[in-house]
């Protein structure tokens, strides 16, 4: 998915669930990188354009997340959804025998590297938030449906819904070539993987109403506390329209502790629409 000569494929058990991940790099230094949740996302996908430049750096491990997402064993339990892929997250870093790394996640992968952080802020040095409306949720910020939200929501399995949900995160319509639709498709539509992404997303609602598990994604008061503890740079895209730039600026105000970086015409994968960017803005935030 999205490999190159500078991607290489992996595979892992983690607790089990027979994970794909991709990796950039040999350095010392480690970045674990989530991607977003819009179907057929994987590790390479979501972040195969900025893997091989941060990978000159740091190594870079990109897992596919359970859900129906990537390779990764579409059968495994996403019972409370996001939890359950922080989860899995917190496995496959064990399965790697990673101790001390840092975070970067974009949309529903920003929200679970925040939450993995909040389970173990011992083991997390930075963390990065790219775009996440996931994150603004758990901080109490509400924003309007929109048509961009629709096409990650109405996905049908066909490949121009495909095509659709793509246009609605990134800018740059360069950016969606054939390979990557086909590719994400292919995830997307393999055996179980429809089935598995639905569930989870069943789960987030029943995680969001239920009135115990819902605690754990109230974050007004953990999140602030989270970002003025451990170091933490938010990147959004100018051009987002699925989070928008009203919500971005709630989730900053919210969190000033946070460095806040604007990424010009990007869109909602703001590493998709500006690798050397994004790249710049991260490398020199770990090494700083």
């Amino acid at each position: 998915m999205m490999q190159s000569s500078q991607i290489r494929s992996r595979w892992i058990v983690a607790n089990g669930i027979r994970t794909h991940y991709s990796e950039a790099g040999d350095a010392e230094k480690t970045l674990v990188a989530l991607h977003g949740g819009g179907a057929g996302s994987s590790g390479a996908s979501g972040m195969g354009l900025v893997m091989p430049l941060l990978g000159e750096h740091f190594r870079v491990v990109a897992p596919d997340s359970i859900g129906g997402f990537g390779l990764t064993d579409p059968k495994a339990s996403t019972p409370y959804g996001l939890i359950s892929r922080t989860y899995h997250t917190s496995d496959v870093v064990d399965a790697l025998g990673l101790q001390r790394f840092s975070l970067i996640g974009n949309s529903q992968g920003a929200w679970s590297a925040c939450y993995y952080a909040m389970l173990h802020p011992d083991r997390v040095e930075k963390i990065v938030i790219v775009s996440s409306l996931t994150i603004a949720g758990s901080l109490g910020i509400k924003q309007a449906p929109n048509a961009a939200m629709e096409a990650l929501i109405g996905y049908d399995g066909t490949r121009q819904g495909m095509k659709r949900l793509l246009e609605a995160i990134i800018v740059d319509k360069k950016r969606i070539t054939d390979q990557l639709v086909d590719e994400r498709q292919a995830a997307a539509t393999r055996p179980g993987a429809l089935e598995a992404f639905r569930e989870m997303g069943r789960a987030i609602e029943y995680v969001r109403t239920d009135p115990i598990l819902s605690l754990q994604t109230r974050w007004e008061t953990l999140l602030p506390v989270l970002t003025a503890n451990i170091p933490t740079l938010i990147l959004w895209g100018t051009a987002d329209t699925f989070a928008t730039k009203e919500t971005a600026q709630a989730v900053a105000a919210k969190l000033p502790n946070a460095l806040f970086e604007w990424v010009e015409g990007a869109g909602h994968q703001v590493q998709t629409d500006e690798p050397e960017r994004c790249a710049e803005l991260v490398r020199t935030f770990l090494n700083g």
